[in-house]
């Protein structure tokens, strides 16, 4: 195996030219991004600040400044082991890539983000899955998990809260994993990066505050907003983050220290970005509940626990990936075929995005199903 034969990335695929011309995008896993301008105003950034920094190479790691910005927040005292990426895309790229050989056993989520699964087959490993089950509302079952492990388990890969699901883990569930991992010695990758917003209970605690064998991954692309600023990181095991440096070295060399600088002053205040964007968050959650209960006889959706993705199972719909593309083609609505995730009856509809958007995507949504539904029943 090797790297140019990896999958390919079928949500990308997707989403690579309808991401910029649709009407009404209620298909994203992030928030509306702001401007520069509007972050500079809520933080008290003056453009001298901008003015001032140097076009040249930063630290292979990140800027000591935004190292310490993420351990303040995320890992207090261990800056030592953050690495600052482009994004979290990159760093998962960098620390599989590190950590995985061939005929490695890694368990991972199905359905899921596909660079929690591509990279590591695409190098070798053989793929054990931990299947999220429908007929369960996708709720996790560690008893599954715990079928997968074998003496062969290199490491368990995760993404909670859930990337299409929006499940996540109880704080039982999460101790419970946890042990598992301690226990059974291996690697645990945790990939955080909607951890900020969890909608019914508090945001569980950071792994590598407690598992020595454990690696996080977040992002400012999600729950802060900024995809833009493609600042992402990583916390990992200090002897694995030269062997990340070492694969950097031939891909990206650091990130943008304009982008450092933005992404150190919004974690250190950081409350000021994602409070508006919870309350965000919450009305449009409701808005998403409201609609999938008075369409429920054509509309079944496994409740979000956290994050800005749901994945409803459209009645009467059998191929939602020709659904979703005359969707958008004919009323201008973006969502993605559930096919991207191997559940072709389903979609995964973003709820981060403005309101009046979700609102009027969402009926247009409805709308079709109905009329799908009524042509095949007409047939």
């Amino acid at each position: 195996m090797a790297l140019n034969g990896i999958a390919p990335a079928l949500l990308e695929d997707w989403l690579r030219e309808r991401y910029f011309s649709a009407r009404y995008d209620i298909s994203s896993s992030g928030l509306a991004p702001c401007t520069l301008g509007e972050l500079r105003e809520t933080l008290g950034i003056d453009s001298s600040e901008l003015d001032a920094i140097p076009f040249r190479d930063s630290p292979s790691t990140g800027s000591a400044r935004l190292r310490e910005a993420i351990a303040g927040r995320y890992a207090p005292g261990r800056a030592d082991r953050v690495m600052a990426t482009h994004g979290a895309s990159e760093s998962l790229f960098l620390a599989i890539s590190a950590l995985v050989r061939p005929g490695d056993e890694i368990i991972t989520l199905r359905p899921v983000y596909q660079s929690l699964s591509s990279i590591a087959e695409a190098l070798g490993a053989r793929l054990r899955i931990w299947e999220l089950r429908a007929s369960d509302d996708f709720v996790p079952d560690l008893d599954l998990l715990r079928a997968r492990l074998t003496p062969r388990t290199r490491a368990i890969v995760v993404n909670f809260p859930h990337n299409p699901t929006g499940a996540t883990l109880t704080r039982c569930q999460y101790d419970a994993l946890l042990d598992l991992v301690e226990e059974h010695g291996c690697h645990l990758l945790w990939d955080g990066s909607f951890a900020e917003l969890s909608h019914d209970a508090d945001p569980l605690p950071e792994p590598t505050d407690r598992l020595a064998r454990a690696l996080s991954f977040s992002t400012l692309s999600k729950s802060y907003g900024l995809p833009g600023l493609r600042v992402g990181w990583c916390i990992a095991p200090p002897d694995l983050i030269p062997d990340m440096v070492r694969l950097r070295d031939y891909l990206t060399i650091s990130t943008s220290p304009h982008s450092e600088h933005l992404g150190a002053v919004v974690l250190e205040q950081a409350e000021k970005v994602l409070a508006p964007h919870r309350a965000h968050v919450a009305g449009n959650r409701r808005l998403l509940l409201e609609w999938a209960q008075r369409h429920r006889d054509v509309i079944g959706l496994p409740v979000p626990r956290g994050g800005v993705t749901a994945f409803p199972e459209l009645s009467g719909v059998p191929d939602t990936t020709a659904f979703c593309h005359d969707l958008e083609t004919d009323d201008g609505v973006l969502v993605v075929p559930g096919d991207c995730f191997g559940h072709p009856r389903r979609v995964r509809v973003g709820f981060g995005g403005p309101a009046d958007e979700l609102a009027a995507g969402l009926d247009l949504l409805a709308a079709r199903v109905r009329a799908v539904r009524a042509v095949e029943v007409g047939t």
